[in-house]
């Protein structure tokens, strides 16, 4: 899998990487954390997220992302009202490990 260096913290697994992606994913850790978070299927998981219907922007993974059930934990993604998913058990038995599905009337121009 080809990941990029966008700086110091931030890494970049292209649109195309996989066939189906509609989207990069974008994940944050320097070189050490780095190094350990290639180790487990958490960087294949925010892949597979940016194949999802409806996915809005990067498929993003924080500096403590782990390989989850289905989505990677410390995944995030934002998904379209009308064409995305909403799956909050998508990263399996670790929900609410900062886990967090919210509705607001917030538009998205406001965010």
């Amino acid at each position: 899998m080809t990941i990029e260096r966008i700086d110091a913290v931030r890494n970049r697994i292209p649109q195309g990487a996989k066939p189906g992606m509609k989207t990069d994913v974008v994940f944050y850790a320097n070189d050490a954390l780095r190094a350990h978070i290639e180790k487990d299927k958490a960087l294949e998981q925010a892949v597979n997220v940016a194949c999802l219907p409806g996915i809005v922007g990067p498929s993003l993974a924080m500096p403590d992302i782990h390989q989850g059930y289905g989505f990677p934990i410390g995944g995030v993604a934002a998904m379209d009202w009308d064409s995305g998913v909403v799956s909050p058990g998508g990263v399996g038995y670790d929900i609410n490990c900062g886990v967090r599905l919210i509705r607001t009337n917030l538009e998205k121009d406001e965010v």
